[in-house]
């Protein structure tokens, strides 16, 4: 069991890695007091899909890597 929940751990993982490149670039720091993008915080249609797809594998990584933990017990 331990080693099945290991593979869908690793292609959960680079699924992940794939998704978060994917992600809009310039986002993160942009938001700096005087660079005149304050109010840009919805996300709208393929970056929000995008955002929840992501949102979605990261909950599968995280219960997946928490089953390995308790089952390798």
């Amino acid at each position: 069991m331990t080693t099945v929940l290991t593979y869908l751990l690793v292609a959960i993982s680079a699924i992940l890695c794939f998704l978060i490149v994917l992600q809009s670039k310039g986002t993160g720091l942009s938001l700096a007091p005087g660079s005149g993008d304050f109010g840009k915080f919805e996300k709208r249609g393929p970056e929000k899909i995008l955002h929840i797809i992501t949102t979605g594998f990261v909950v599968a990584f995280v219960v997946c890597a928490t089953l390995i933990f308790f089952l390798a017990a």
